[in-house]
């Protein structure tokens, strides 16, 4: 141990009277060495001044307005909706439909069994026919004074309850034909022909949907960006990749204290039927709102981790710049925070890059914003 420290020691001798003999025996001129030495030791985690380039191809960031679009989800729900019931108690002797099928508004879905209320209604109108003809006596008679006048009010009154009993009987028959309160599609019927039904019991549903609607929330600070008559654009999961177009219909008066949301309803036109009720949907309000953004090519973009990044080129030198994005579209990104417009920013050859690396731009061109 000894020997090596010794070894060490005529080592370091030797390199300085080497380094005095360079510098003409100036000892001023050694200690500039050795600085110089030691500075290029420290600062060996730096990129060398010689250090090779890469090559990259950039864009430059340019300028744009966008809109801020509001975003919500909610599910479709018909037009109009109605479970077809029968207002009285009867049996089903017919059904004029098939499950699914369109129908038209006055359409005959169900008929109950009419032949008890027939009878009544002959019973009725046989009892009509009579006190018709009584009065109509009594009346030649009152005018001959032949009859009292309390006959001829009991007359009169008789006609009346005769008249009443028809026309109720006629109501109730008319309730034997259950038709279709408007134009739709009939679902899947609960009951068969033969099946006794009762007051207000839910025999099938009917749907309106060529035109359906959305309810969704929109948090209240957006109260002063939405209003009826905007645009809004609706994808569901059944069809990726489709937009169905719609319009805001109403606006809730009445914020939702517990959520601090407001209550919003869009018409969603569906001429072909593919949309159906139910249906889980996400809702984009297309936004009149403006704000000044920079876009960049979406290759630009560098994710790491939860943040997101892109590399500047400055001075022959890539700068790794954090930023935040927006919209995308058109293989453009939005950038609202982290560069401005005119930045160089690398699109290909950044997977090799740290900051402060060497760069040698081989290809250039412009964000089309």
């Amino acid at each position: 141990m000894r020997k090596s420290v010794v070894v060490a020691i005529a080592l370091l001798a030797a390199a300085g009277a080497g380094a005095y003999l360079l510098n003409g025996g100036r000892l001023d001129g050694l200690w500039t060495t050795l600085q110089s030495n030691a500075s290029a030791q420290g600062q060996s985690g730096a990129t060398p001044r010689g250090a090779p380039a890469f090559a990259v191809e950039t864009a430059v960031a340019k300028p744009a307005v966008s809109t801020v679009d509001i975003r919500s989800i909610g599910s479709l729900a018909s037009d109009e909706s109605v479970k077809i019931a029968s207002e009285i108690a009867g049996r089903i002797s017919s059904i004029a439909f098939s499950d699914g099928q369109a129908v038209n508004e006055g359409d005959i879905l169900f008929k109950l069994d009419g032949s008890l209320t027939q009878a009544e209604m002959d019973d009725a109108q046989a009892k009509l026919d009579l006190a018709l003809a009584n009065y109509e006596r009594t009346s030649t008679l009152a005018r001959s004074g032949n009859t009292t006048q309390r006959a001829n009010d009991e007359a009169v009154a008789n006609l009346a309850m005769a008249r009443a009993a028809v026309a109720l009987i006629k109501a109730r028959f008319d309730k034997l034909t259950i038709r279709a309160p408007f134009s739709g599609i009939v679902g899947i019927r609960t009951v068969s022909v033969g099946a006794y039904v009762t007051t207000g019991q839910p025999l099938v549903n009917l749907e309106k949907i060529d035109t359906l609607n959305v309810d969704f929330k929109v948090p209240e600070i957006h109260l002063a960006d939405i209003s009826v008559g905007q645009a809004v654009e609706v994808t569901v999961d059944a069809f990726p990749g489709r937009t169905f177009a719609g319009v805001i219909e109403a606006i809730d008066p009445l914020v939702d204290v517990n959520g601090r949301a407001l209550s919003v309803r869009a018409r969603v036109p569906n001429p072909d039927l593919v949309l159906r009720p139910g249906l889980f949907a996400r809702i984009v309000i297309k936004g009149s709102k403006e704000r000044q953004v920079v876009t960049v090519p979406e290759e630009a973009i560098v994710p790491r981790g939860k943040d997101i990044f892109v590399f500047r080129v400055e001075d022959g030198k890539a700068v790794e710049t954090r930023v935040t994005l927006g919209n995308r579209y058109s293989g453009l990104v939005e950038v609202t925070e982290g560069i401005e417009p005119g930045a160089v920013v690398v699109t290909a050859g950044q997977q090799r890059l740290r900051d402060g690396a060497n760069v040698e731009v081989v290809a250039s061109t412009a964000a089309q914003g």
